[in-house]
């Protein structure tokens, strides 16, 4: 199992809908399979997310984030990961938000 402990992620890529940008910075935690983090950048000022960690490293995980607009908007996310010839780790993440449109979307995430 892929330890996310300690990791810090930026998006490279992201739906237009999304909130999260390169200036978005997370910083992973982990103990046992439970998944926490601590995120802001660009759009959003502070975030966190909640999750579980899969014997695949996959991550379902729950998130809410005030943005720039003062907004509090929460969501799902799933991520599976890639691990780069760098040894560094991609997470390809689908998601839908539970407040503001509830529409979906596509990231991709990159540790630092």
């Amino acid at each position: 199992m892929i330890d996310y402990n300690g990791k810090i992620f930026r998006p490279i890529l992201n739906s237009e809908n999304g909130e999260t940008s390169s200036e978005t910075v997370f910083i992973y935690h982990q103990t046992g399979n439970i998944l926490t983090s601590e995120y802001s950048g660009g759009k959003v000022k502070k975030g966190h997310l909640i999750g579980i960690v899969d014997k695949n490293a996959n991550i379902d995980m729950r998130y809410h984030q005030i943005n720039n607009k003062n907004e509090i908007m929460t969501g799902t996310c799933k991520s599976r990961p890639e691990i780069l010839k760098s040894g560094k780790i991609r997470l390809y993440e689908t998601w839908e938000w539970t407040s503001g449109d509830k529409s979906t979307g596509l990231s991709i995430i990159e540790e630092q």
